[in-house]
C-alpha cells in the first residue's frame, strides 16, 4: 500500500506538533470501532466506473449470464485455515518428545487438505544468533519447502518475549545479553507465581538490534510470493502487547508508549509489500496499545486475536467492525489438540460441541482465517468424526466473490458489460479486487479496480467495462486478482458454474443482430 509510508511520515509530523504543544502522550482513547473514521483505505490505481447505471444511458441491453454461489472451499489469498508448524512451545507434540522428526511433523501438517497456510511462531533467538545475519531454526526451511511442494502459503510471528522458555532462556538472542538491561517482574497484587524476566526494549542496543532484525527479515520475506502475512512483533508475552498480570518492565507509561509506538512504526515503514497483522489485545499492561492499533489500522495492517470465546467485549467489537478491506486472523488455544476424550470436551443440548462452538464463532465476526495449531493428526481425527464443522466453516469464511449478474449494453457505438459482483462470504475483500475482461488470446484487455473492500460481505458491487469495437458474439475471459500493498495475486471466482484452470470465467457476448435486445427507453 503506497499510503503506508505516507502515513508514517504524517504520524511523525503529528507527534512533533503534539510535543511542541506540550502534550507528552499520543495515546488514542477507547472508542467504538463501529462508525469510526479510519480513512478511506487503499485506492485502485485505475478505478472502475461503479455506477449508477441508469436505463437512460443505454441503447439496448441483455442479461447474458448469471452465476450462483459455489459449494465447498474456494481457496484464495487473504483467507483460509492456518496449520502451525511451530508455536510458542515448539512443533507438534510428537516432535517435541522424539516420536517424530521435525520434518515429518511439518510434512504431516502441510499434507493436511484443510490447511491453506503454514504458520511459524518462534522466538527472536530462533532466527538470529549474531548481528547482521539471520540464523533460522530448521523449521523455517522445512516449512517453506513443504509450502512449495503442497501449494500452501506461509505466515509467521517473531516473539520478542515469551514466558514459555524461561528461566532457561530469554527470547532475545544471547548476543544481546549484557548489552540490553533486563527487569525481573512479578505478578500484581501479590499473586503467587514464578517471576519473569523482560528485556528493556527502550534501551538503545535493543532498538538498534530490532531495526537490524526487521531489515533482515524484510529483505528475505517482504514480497515473497509464498508469504501471506507477518504478525507485528509486539511488546510482551508471545508478542501480543501485554505481560499478562505481571508488572510492566518500563519505568513509566510514557516511556512504554513511546517505545511500543516507535517499534510499530519501524515495522509499518519497513514492510512495504506484505500485510502485517496487529493483535487487538487491550492495553492491560499500560503500554499504548490503543495508539498502536490506530497506527496499524490506518496503515492497512490486518487484525488478529488469540482467544475467540474468552475475548473481551471490546476486542469482538473491534474485530467485527474493522474497516472492511482488512482481514482478521483468529485462533483459540484452549482446544488446540482437537481432542474429544478430555473432561473439557462437552456437547450442548443442540448437539454442538465446544470445539465446533469455538470454530464457528469465527464467522460471527467476519473472520478470514481460522488456526488449526500444530496437531495434524488430531485435526484429521476430529474432522473425520465431525466433518460438518470444518465444512460449514470453509463454506463461508473470508470472502467468496463471483460475477452474479452480467449485462451487455450497447453504448458509445460498442459493447459495454455491467457486472454485479456478489460476495457470499462473511468478510470484505482484504484489499482491492482488480477485474479484467479480456480476449482469450490476450490481444486486448479492459481492467480496473473496485473500491477497497468491495464487494462487502453479503453485498453486491457493480462495475462497468467498455469493450473495444467489434467484440459482439465473441468469447471473453473475466478474471480477478486481489491487490494488496501493490502486489496482485490471482483470485478464483467462487461460483458453482465451471471456471477455467486459472480461475477465470468464460463469457460469450450477445451478437449485435440478435432480436432479443431490450430497450431501456
Amino acid at each position: 500500500m503506497s499510503s503506508r509510508r505516507d502515513f508514517i511520515k504524517a504520524g511523525a509530523a503529528v507527534s512533533l506538533l503534539a510535543g511542541s504543544a506540550g502534550r507528552a502522550s499520543a495515546d488514542v482513547p477507547t472508542h467504538l470501532w463501529q462508525g469510526h473514521d479510519f480513512g478511506s483505505g487503499p485506492r485502485p490505481s485505475t478505478r472502475l466506473n461503479q455506477g449508477p447505471f441508469g436505463i437512460d444511458q443505454d441503447e439496448g441491453w441483455y442479461t447474458i449470464l448469471n452465476t450462483t454461489a459455489a459449494r465447498g472451499p474456494v481457496p484464495n489469498f487473504g483467507m483460509g485455515l492456518v496449520g502451525y508448524t511451530w508455536e510458542e512451545n515448539g512443533p507438534a507434540l510428537a516432535a517435541r518428545d522424539g516420536r517424530q522428526t521435525l520434518e515429518d511433523a511439518v510434512e504431516r501438517m502441510a499434507s493436511l487438505a484443510l490447511a491453506d497456510v503454514l504458520y511459524i511462531r518462534c522466538d527472536w533467538r530462533d532466527v538470529q544468533s549474531q548481528p547482521g545475519r539471520l540464523d533460522k531454526n530448521p523449521v523455517w526451511a522445512a516449512t517453506f519447502d513443504a509450502a512449495r511442494r503442497h501449494g500452501k502459503r506461509v505466515g509467521f510471528r517473531i516473539q520478542l518475549s515469551s514466558p514459555e522458555i524461561q528461566p532457561a532462556h530469554l527470547s532475545i538472542p544471547d548476543y544481546l545479553l549484557g548489552k540490553v538491561p533486563t527487569v525481573t517482574v512479578e505478578r500484581k497484587a501479590g499473586k503467587p507465581g514464578p517471576k519473569r524476566v523482560e528485556p528493556r526494549s527502550d534501551h538503545p542496543e535493543f532498538q538498534k538490534a530490532f531495526r537490524d532484525l526487521n531489515g533482515l527479515l524484510a529483505a528475505e520475506f517482504d514480497g515473497n510470493p509464498l508469504v501471506e502475512f507477518v504478525d507485528l512483533m509486539m511488546f510482551g508475552f508471545w508478542g501480543e502487547g501485554h505481560v499478562s498480570d505481571y508488572a510492566s518492565p518500563f519505568p513509566d507509561y510514557l516511556t512504554a508508549e513511546r517505545t511500543f509506538v516507535d517499534m510499530t512504526r519501524v515495522q509499518l515503514e519497513t514492510w512495504k509489500k506484505t500485510p502485517l497483522a496487529v493483535n487487538t489485545q487491550p492495553d492491560i499492561s499500560g503500554v499504548g496499545n490503543h495508539q498502536v492499533h490506530d497506527d496499524a489500522v490506518r496503515a492497512g495492517a490486518w487484525l488478529r486475536s488469540d482467544s475467540i470465546i474468552l475475548d473481551e467485549p471490546i476486542q469482538i467489537e473491534e474485530l467485527a467492525n474493522r474497516p472492511p478491506w482488512l482481514a482478521v486472523i483468529m485462533e483459540d488455544g484452549y482446544h488446540r489438540h482437537y481432542r474429544t476424550d478430555t473432561p473439557n470436551y462437552k456437547t450442548d443440548a443442540a448437539g454442538v460441541d465446544v470445539i465446533e462452538n469455538t470454530v464457528l464463532h469465527t464467522l460471527d465476526l467476519g473472520g478470514n482465517y481460522w488456526s488449526l495449531w500444530t496437531e495434524a493428526e488430531g485435526v484429521a481425527r476430529y474432522d473425520a468424526a465431525r466433518p460438518r464443522v470444518f465444512a460449514d466453516l470453509r463454506q463461508r469464511i473470508g470472502y467468496r466473490v463471483r460475477p452474479s449478474w452480467i449485462w451487455q449494453r450497447k453504448r458509445y457505438g460498442t459493447a459495454e458489460l455491467v457486472i454485479a459482483f456478489a460476495n457470499d462470504g462473511v468478510a470484505g475483500v482484504p484489499g482491492i479486487l482488480h477485474v479484467s475482461v479480456a480476449a482469450p488470446d490476450g490481444r486486448w484487455s479492459v481492467a480496473g479496480g473496485l473500491d477497497a473492500g468491495h464487494p462487502y460481505a453479503g453485498r453486491l458491487r457493480q462495475a462497468s467495462f467498455v469493450l473495444p469495437q467489434g467484440q459482439e458474439g465473441q468469447e471473453v475471459r473475466l478474471k480477478a486478482e486481489i491487490e494488496s500493498f501493490g502486489v496482485r495475486r490471482p483470485v478464483r471466482w467462487a461460483c458453482a458454474q465451471p471456471v477455467n484452470a486459472d480461475g477465470s470465467l468464460s463469457v460469450t457476448l450477445k451478437a449485435a443482430g440478435d432480436a432479443n435486445w431490450r430497450k431501456g427507453v
